[in-house]
């Protein structure tokens, strides 16, 4: 009888047609999935050549992109190595080969374990063997062959348990795997090798023999016994002269007399070999899925939350961090999903995040989007940063949810002033909390250099010139290089906006010439000043140009305070890196003496800051005392700046905490995740910038508005004594006092009807403090439900760390399924002063507004040069819905001033400045870097 022959071409075949199907089914669904693999070759051996061409033309034919990426065989292991880490860490490639053989002088071990276990679609990587080796492994992928003998078995109906099965060979990528694989399988399973005695008897008792030994016609019919099945793996080579190329392919089998003895049996071409290709396709396809998350998931660890020793009375902030030991950095980013090659350690307990995660990530549907707000805080504050993480570990550490806590930057400036830093609180904290509060991962600096950067070339560029003729302006702005000159990308753009439609430098005109270098600003009209990470009081007016050197070109101007600057609204704001080039470009610096707007892209300096920001724009990931993770991202001041963390950071942390929304309804709100992000101060100044100007950029839009509120604060707001930092708190806020509270709950109903504006569901978490009464918690309770929120909840996370926040944390959960009629207060379509009376008469409770006359000149000259278009920020005290500090409650009837509207073109917005409110704060007499010092150990000290 001879042999069934089992047609590996046939069954390939079938399997690139299913896998083209499947792929064209999943793009119909997600235009972007596009499976890809590159193949690395190194030298031009015929053989390789042959394989790799194979592989090219069936990837093809199933709608995977292949690359070659072929290498001299002169390269050396490092360059081989730098190719691999470059493909590694590219998202949009989901599988990495290495063609073998390699050349002798290349170490084949360090070169294939270096392939991501991720990318390893051959499945030679030590991960991936060492898994497939264990009793109950776990391989991300099956190595081709081995996978695809399988696949063959199946197709032919062979029941493998029981079976007595040789395997002939013993490498990693077959033999040894194979042996696994048929083992699990439950078959009794012999592995041989060129050195085993009595390879005849084994063969001659064995059902099944799988042959990859590498030794032509190694197998002949008198060594196995009737109706055996035959695997012939082998690809050897035999001398030929009727073929071109003067050889022929063979097995390992003597083909003709083994299939006359077996039942069934693979053929040589066309058995093993096609299946190899179709197996390895077929993990390339299952990698695209696993890396767009659709149907697979990546195994990640449980998430483990750390543990609380909770005391009493409650330690100091820095004791509390300094307790907790944290997680490797390199743990939270893979707990919460977040790949190595999309990760930037900076140290053990932070690090960068790639952009990149976010076209992985594209095709999932966000997870719910909570902002955290306040009513009007005293200079204590209200606990918002320790809410949000609070209500973090409630949900991450204590009810299982996926969850992020999103959290600005915090300055410096108020961490050495009077504020303090910005971590959270008690047993509900980012920490480290000494590096979360002290440079962090230097955004904050970049900033201050990249605004001083622009701050030095605007005068820079008044001094040239006012001091050369236009010929040499213009050859010293455009200087040839190796007797060549061009126009930079800015200059071009500058041309292009001037109408000048040239790109040869040698072709302008003299008068287009003229046109190109003068920017001709007027001095009195420059709105960028300088900026510095520190409260230094006495640089609001300073004097510049005093040097001989300047010629006398004084001006006067003055500082601002690193997050006021407007390059951290556009890294709050800005959606990608082309996104921040672009804003950064816009910057509106000052005007012409002819009023022409002059920006940053005119100045030459938009590739620059964005060079000096192509980190910052990277969110940084730390955790909280429980272990959960937490996004840290731009500081926008919140007196004068929108006052929340980055669009990015909110969309990244959205897509992790998001779910397939291929799931059903039910599914999705079982596994949906939540992203906790904050805005400050309170809602009617921080929740309505986080809507009109931060959700207008993004496009996004909360689930849940969370109001947090303590009873000291509304005491203060019912007309108790003023609250001061340093100070002993009077009586009033030590004992129970249910007529202040209850006059000062109509500031808390003036901020959940403010809230009620834009259509959310709002949820007050009443922030436990240990003076506090459950009396007085009702009456805050009543309250608030009597203006429209959803419910008030006690929430004690300060003293109990997530524990304490459980019954809020289901309280959001439960908010965030509610209906919700998301909308903006007002359209930007209306004029400046109309946008600004609405905010001021519907949030602020103001009759009318005042514009001094330098606010309405600033007004008229935005407007005429296209600009009243915008969203509108005002910038005003935090400690009264009003312009005055001392107005407190609900004050109402009283006229609000505007002295001076400013431009952020590149935020896009334009702020105005309300009564007196600074742009760089000053420092107390007793400051907060008066408590801090190194210890002996390296330690920061005295902090919090």
């Amino acid at each position: 009888m001879i042999a069934e022959i089992i047609d590996g071409k046939a069954i390939a075949a079938s399997i690139r047609s299913n896998i083209k199907n499947e792929i064209i089914s999943i793009k119909s669904k997600v235009p972007t999935f596009n499976p890809s693999f590159t193949i690395i070759q190194v030298g031009a051996r015929p053989d390789s050549s042959t394989y790799v061409r194979m592989k090219l033309k069936a990837a093809k034919e199933s709608g995977i992109e292949c690359d070659l990426l072929n290498l001299p065989d002169t390269v050396t292991n490092d360059e081989i190595l730098t190719q691999i880490e470059i493909l590694n860490n590219n998202p949009k490639i989901h599988g990495l080969i290495v063609q073998l053989p390699l050349p002798n002088h290349i170490d084949e071990k360090l070169i294939t374990s270096a392939v991501d276990n991720k990318k390893d679609v051959d499945g030679f990587g030590t991960e991936n063997i060492g898994e497939i080796s264990k009793k109950n492994g776990d391989p991300l992928f099956l190595p081709a062959t081995p996978k695809g003998i399988m696949k063959l078995l199946s197709e032919s109906n062979v029941d493998l348990v029981g079976k007595n099965c040789v395997v002939l060979g013993r490498s990693d990528i077959v033999g040894s795997p194979m042996s696994n694989l048929l083992r699990n399988a439950d078959a009794t399973v012999t592995t041989l090798h060129s050195k085993s005695k009595n390879i005849d008897f084994f063969l001659k008792n064995a059902d099944i023999v799988v042959s990859a030994i590498g030794r032509s016609n190694f197998v002949k019919a008198d060594s196995l016994k009737k109706d055996v099945i035959v695997i012939d793996v082998g690809t050897n080579f035999v001398p030929d002269s009727t073929k071109k190329s003067g050889s022929r392919m063979v097995g390992d089998v003597d083909f003709e007399s083994v299939s006359q003895v077996a039942s069934k049996i693979t053929p040589v071409p066309g058995g093993v070999g096609p299946m190899t290709v179709a197996m390895l396709l077929e993990n390339v396809l299952i990698s695209a899925k696993r890396f767009n998350e659709l149907g697979y998931s990546f195994a990640k660890p449980d998430f483990t939350p750390l543990r609380l020793n909770l005391l009493k009375p409650v330690p100091s902030d820095f004791e509390i961090s300094r307790a907790q030991k944290p997680k490797k950095i390199t743990q939270i980013a893979k707990e919460s999903g977040i790949l190595s090659s999309e990760l930037e350690p900076y140290g053990s307990t932070k690090a960068k995040i790639k952009l990149s995660i976010l076209d992985r990530l594209a095709n999932k549907k966000n997870g719910k989007y909570i902002l955290v707000t306040g009513i009007t805080p005293t200079p204590l504050g209200e606990g918002k940063s320790t809410t949000t993480v609070g209500l973090a570990q409630a949900l991450g550490a204590h009810l299982n949810k996926t969850v992020f806590a999103n959290v600005r930057q915090p300055s410096m400036g108020p961490t050495f002033g009077i504020k303090g830093g910005a971590a959270g609180g008690g047993y509900s904290q980012v920490i480290p909390m000494d590096e979360f509060n002290m440079h962090l991962t230097g955004d904050i600096h970049a900033i201050s250099m990249a605004n001083n950067l622009l701050a030095a070339a605007i005068d820079t560029r008044i001094f040239h010139e006012n001091t050369q003729k236009d010929p040499a302006l213009y050859r010293r702005l455009v200087p040839a290089k190796k007797g060549k000159r061009s126009f930079t990308k800015s200059m071009l753009r500058r041309l292009e906006k001037l109408g000048i439609n040239k790109t040869d430098p040698n072709d302008l005109t003299p008068e287009e010439v003229s046109k190109f270098v003068r920017l001709d600003i007027d001095p009195d009209s420059i709105t960028w000043r300088r900026v510095v990470d520190c409260n230094d009081r006495f640089l609001r007016g300073i004097t510049i140009g005093e040097a001989p050197t300047e010629r006398g070109m004084t001006r006067k101007t003055g500082f601002d305070i690193s997050v006021a600057s407007e390059c951290m609204a556009i890294l709050a704001l800005a959606n990608s890196l082309e996104d921040l080039r672009e804003r950064l470009g816009k910057i509106v610096v000052a005007s012409s003496k002819a009023g022409v707007p002059v920006t940053c892209e005119d100045i030459g300096a938009a590739g620059a800051l964005t060079a000096l920001l192509v980190d910052a724009i990277k969110p940084t990931i730390m955790q909280t005392l429980e272990g959960t993770p937490v996004f840290i991202h731009a500081g926008p001041f919140a007196n004068i700046s929108i006052g929340a963390n980055s669009v990015l950071s909110d969309k990244i942390a959205l897509k992790l905490a998001g779910v397939d929304s291929a799931l059903s309804e039910e599914e999705i709100k079982e596994q949906q995740g939540y992203v906790i992000t904050e805005a400050g101060f309170d809602f009617t100044m921080g929740g309505e910038r986080f809507i009109n100007i931060k959700c207008r950029s993004s496009g996004l839009e909360p689930d849940v508005v969370i109001i947090v509120a303590t009873v000291r604060a509304l005491k203060v707001h019912g007309g108790g004594p003023d609250v001061k930092a340093g100070s002993p708190l009077a009586q009033e806020y030590t004992q129970e006092n249910i007529e202040l509270l209850q006059k000062g709950c109509a500031n808390l109903a003036k901020h959940i009807s403010n809230a009620k504006e834009y259509g959310l569901p709002i949820i007050v978490a009443i922030n436990k403090m240990t003076s506090d009464t459950d009396k007085e918690h009702e009456v805050i309770r009543q309250a608030s439900i009597k203006a429209g929120a959803v419910d008030a909840i006690v929430s004690n996370h300060w003293e109990e760390g997530g524990k304490g926040a459980v019954d809020l944390a289901k309280g959001v959960i439960e908010a965030s399924n509610l209906p919700k009629y998301f909308n903006f207060l007002y359209s930007v379509d209306n004029s400046v002063d109309e946008k600004i009376s609405k905010i001021a008469k519907v949030m602020y409770g103001a009759s009318k507004v005042e514009f001094l006359p330098e606010a309405q000149r600033k007004i008229d000259l935005y407007t005429r040069q296209g600009f009243g278009k915008l969203p509108i920020c005002i910038a005003k005290t935090q400690y009264s819905l009003s312009h005055d500090a001392n107005l407190k409650g609900v004050p109402t009837g009283f006229t609000f001033p505007i002295r001076d509207v400013r431009a952020s073109i590149g935020a896009g917005y334009l702020y105005a400045l309300a009564a007196e409110i600074q742009t760089i704060p000053g420092l107390p007499t007793h400051c907060g870097f008066m408590n801090v010092e190194v210890n002996e150990d390296g330690e920061i000290d005295g902090l919090f």
